[in-house]
């Protein structure tokens, strides 16, 4: 054990594991509501107030692609920090940063300074990367027959958060009136105050940790520092061709669904919809994206993970197919962006169980941190160039385009389906 690691406080046996697999869900469950109404609150109304302060359309895709690069230069520092001191300490601080990053976007609306905003935008993505992690918190005590499942039930969770989130941005706007603020920025100053209330939540009730309890159940020779490294992760990844299928997935399941869903606000918006209508169809979108996880984490667990994986590619590339060609009807759109969700939804859950499948447990926390730096970082240039697609040709390019990502991930998980795990 290094210096900087805690010890479990006391053993845990295999009669007192349900419990605390129970209490430790209900924490996550409970900081995955408020993670997701802050983080929902945000990104709901990011795109338009981007554009508000940018003063042009063609650089609006950069506020969310500043939010998903915070994710990702963060995933690695978080994966390291929860290896060698667990989840909790790792989800405390991605909360506080996240609100930070909000309490800046604000600023930098009041003050019109586009790259303050962009500055806070990747601080705010930082609670994006703590939602994220917390699917893996909830497989670390696991049972392996059970782990899609219990990764999608803290995804699902989500949805209370995140359905309700983009709904309450326009009262969250119109709470700053007289502040000097903009309207679209008063969301951010919502969330700031929600991650706070986040992190204290983990940092007071997350005990045990998952992750220190996991590894002291584990076997005697897999307690090595050495095999918990960063580089060990990479390794173990490199090593596993199913580890390295889920890597694909969630990338491409999260970039396809990241570039498609930060446009449509705005293409909403040439098509005459109001903020409450565009944060109604978000928040459908967001209603495909966790309200139906254990339904994949059931499937998955039941069929296998890569038949989930050919699920995903199907709904998705439905979904670029509605979007794209709905023009005006806002009922199709928001159709597209429902499916967008339930595919984004499919992929996550699928690829997050097969990467813990098919790394060794040392590795996991690190191989987990490093699929999140993988996903975040294709799914930050995708959104920057879906701006850019949109201002150049049409969002229904962006759509073609979103579709294409996903014939190579269909021919891969093809080529790998029936491939043992490594672990």
């Amino acid at each position: 054990m290094t210096a900087v690691e805690r010890p479990v406080a006391g053993p845990v046996d295999a009669a007192a594991l349900p419990a605390l697999r129970r209490r430790i869900s209900a924490v996550l469950v409970a900081s995955q509501i408020l993670g997701g109404l802050g983080v929902a609150t945000g990104i709901a109304l990011a795109v338009v107030l981007a554009q508000e302060v940018a003063g042009t359309e063609s650089l609006a895709g950069l506020a969310p692609t500043a939010t998903v690069t915070g994710t990702a230069v963060l995933s690695v520092p978080l994966a390291a920090l929860m290896t060698a001191r667990g989840r909790r300490p790792g989800l405390v601080l991605a909360y506080l940063i996240g609100a930070l990053g909000a309490g800046i976007v604000v600023v930098a609306a009041a003050m019109n300074n586009f790259p303050l905003l962009l500055l806070g935008m990747a601080g705010f993505g930082a609670a994006s990367s703590a939602n994220l992690q917390a699917r893996f918190a909830a497989a670390d005590l696991a049972e392996p027959q059970r782990r899609a499942r219990a990764i999608s039930n803290v995804v699902w969770a989500t949805t209370i958060g995140a359905v309700l989130g983009p709904n309450i941005a326009a009262p969250a706007g119109r709470s700053v009136t007289g502040l000097g603020i903009p309207e679209a920025a008063g969301p951010f100053l919502w969330a700031a105050g929600v991650f706070l209330i986040s992190a204290l939540l983990v940092a007071v009730l997350l005990r045990p940790d998952p992750l220190l309890t996991a590894r002291a159940l584990a076997p005697v020779e897999e307690q090595s520092p050495a095999a918990r490294s960063i580089r060990a992760g990479a390794a173990a990844v490199r090593a596993s061709p199913r580890a390295r299928l889920a890597l694909v997935t969630v990338a491409v399941s999260h970039t396809a669904m990241v570039s498609v869903m930060s446009m449509t606000p705005v293409d909403l918006g040439h098509h005459g919809a109001s903020i409450d209508l565009i944060g109604l169809v978000i928040s459908i979108h967001i209603a495909g994206m966790f309200a139906f996880s254990p339904v994949m984490g059931r499937l998955a667990d039941r069929f296998g993970r890569t038949a989930v994986i050919g699920l995903a590619v199907g709904l998705l590339a439905c979904a670029a197919l509605l979007a794209g060609t709905a023009g005006a009807s806002h009922t199709q759109t928001a159709a597209g962006l429902f499916l967008l969700g339930l595919g984004w939804s499919a992929g996550l859950v699928s690829g997050s169980a097969l990467l813990t499948d098919s790394v060794p447990q040392p590795a996991r926390a690190a191989a987990q941190g490093l699929s999140d730096l993988t996903m975040n970082t294709a799914a930050g240039l995708g959104g920057a160039a879906a701006g850019l697609v949109v201002a150049q040709a049409s969002y229904g390019w962006l759509n073609l385009v979103a579709a294409c990502l996903l014939l190579p991930l269909g021919a891969l998980a093809l080529f790998t389906r029936g491939r043992p795990a490594a672990a």
